[in-house]
């Protein structure tokens, strides 16, 4: 890539500061009214484009990375995940892809401990109740939740954000257990007192609340199907802020309608934006727009990541959060 600026072509709106220091620095292309972009402007911006900055709600697939001018030597995508990429047809044609890790961690751990406090206290009920105007006060049988101190939480992916969730967890007095691809540092597991668990099934099954915090990737499709949510307890609880393609959600709706679960706190879905009209018609579930990175201070780092990745391949260095085969 030379050094003169590069032509980066940005999919979506991003927070203004991060767009000013991005037009200082690049000849850059901004989505000021973010719409998200259409096929045919995707085919386009790939075309011409040194350097593509996507979303995770951009499929960057290999049509589109097959389509793509010699010129583009980077997908800097705006996100932490990168499902949404063909990342082995970017390998093959030459192109380098940039996360956003880290960054996010803190987050997306608040939102996922805050809808494993407003499930078994039915919050979002509630709520709801409060503003039908129907709320005739407080009766000793009135809105009965579930107590989440004393509870054991099962995580499934032990990674960043499923420890941070577990350091929130442990301080409610939850009972911490995970499942993961490999067992986390000693030192981490007596922290938090948790309990590994080497089998999904057996810990699915013995748990009050599974929180699903792994990444969306070919193995983790439908991890949560219909078999293991039969797995679960009647009383039990599961909570997503990872992607929405991680759960049969067809098979949840089939569980939280029958009762087979207590149940369920979404902020992903697997069709997003389009949302199961039979979820939005069950009482038992918090319905979250995915929404569990969206703070002003998360949005601003991921941006700086962005330019950071940019800059470095720009000067002919390895970037700091390039993806790598491993994670596929």
């Amino acid at each position: 890539m030379s050094y003169k600026k590069p032509l980066v072509v940005v999919t979506r709106k991003l927070p203004e500061i991060i767009e000013t220091r991005m037009m200082e620095l690049f000849d850059c292309q901004l989505n000021l009214d973010d719409h998200p972009m259409s096929r045919e402007q995707l085919l386009d911006a790939v075309k011409r484009a040194d350097v593509l900055v996507p979303t995770v709600t951009d499929k960057i697939d290999r049509e589109l990375i097959d389509a793509a001018g010699e010129q583009l030597k980077l997908i800097a995508s705006f996100g932490t995940g990168v499902d949404h990429i063909d990342f082995p047809a970017a390998k093959k044609k030459g192109i380098m892809v940039t996360n956003t890790p880290d960054v996010l961690t803190e987050d997306t751990a608040d939102m996922t401990m805050a809808l494993i406090l407003a499930v078994p206290r039915r919050l979002s009920e509630g709520e709801r109740l409060v503003r039908s105007g129907q709320w005739d006060g407080w009766s000793p049988t009135g809105m009965l939740g579930h107590r989440i101190w004393g509870k054991r939480l099962g995580i499934i992916g032990m990674g960043r954000i499923g420890t941070a969730v577990a350091r929130r967890a442990k301080g409610f007095g939850l009972s911490i257990h995970y499942h993961n691809r490999n067992k986390v540092h000693e030192e981490v597991e007596n922290e938090l007192g948790a309990t590994y668990w080497s089998s999904l099934d057996q810990m699915i099954a013995h748990m009050d609340i599974i929180s699903i915090n792994c990444p969306h990737t070919p193995a983790t499709y439908h991890l949560l199907n219909a078999r293991r949510l039969k797995l679960m307890k009647p009383h039990a609880y599961v909570v997503n802020t990872s992607r929405g393609e991680v759960i049969d959600e067809k098979a949840l709706v089939e569980a939280l309608a029958n009762r087979d679960i207590a149940g369920a706190g979404l902020d992903v879905f697997e069709q997003e934006p389009r949302i199961n009209p039979k979820l939005l018609k069950l009482q038992n579930v918090v319905l979250l727009p995915h929404m569990g990175s969206a703070t002003i201070e998360g949005r601003v780092a991921m941006g700086e990541k962005v330019i950071i990745n940019i800059r470095t391949v720009i000067d002919g260095h390895n970037p700091p959060d390039r993806v790598i085969d491993t994670m596929f």
